[in-house]
């Protein structure tokens, strides 16, 4: 493979991964928790606000639960958004990469606090292709405000 091959090759699996990392948010907003299918590995490890997830089963029982509390309304549909940004993603093999991005997450809930942000994060993730598929393995969100009490 030439060397601009190499590069157009790494240039798809890095805008595979991004793609992979939107899919995640509009699951998780939208409420299409059997989308995350999709998304994650089977054994993979969610650390988040609600506390860490080890497997599908677990990771999809948790954001359903994440979903449901912030759905004050009762919409059933984007009770919250999850923007996603300055997206880093580093291929480590063939069929491995990490990356970190930025989140933004916004409220769209009533509450009696006018502000929409809820809070402003830093994703650290692994990825593995699988059967040709890029999925996430890890992820871990950092918080970094509001600072925790």
């Amino acid at each position: 493979m030439s060397g601009i091959e190499q590069r157009l090759a790494a240039l798809l699996n890095i805008e595979d991964i991004r793609e992979l990392r939107i899919a995640y948010s509009h699951c998780l907003d939208s409420g299409d928790f059997d989308g995350l299918d999709r998304v994650f590995t089977a054994d993979a490890v969610v650390g988040v606000t609600v506390g860490e997830m080890k497997g599908l089963p677990a990771i999809k029982a948790g954001l359903i639960g994440a979903y449901q509390l912030y759905d004050r309304d009762g919409r059933g549909h984007y009770p919250f958004l999850h923007a996603i940004a300055n997206h880093q993603i580093t291929l480590t093999g063939p069929d491995t990469a990490t990356g970190k991005c930025y989140l933004i997450d916004f409220e769209t809930a009533s509450k009696p606090d006018p502000n929409p942000l809820l809070l402003l994060g830093l994703y650290a993730d692994r990825y593995r292709r699988v059967d040709g598929a890029w999925r996430i393995v890890e992820t871990h969100l950092d918080v970094v405000w509001p600072t925790p009490a």
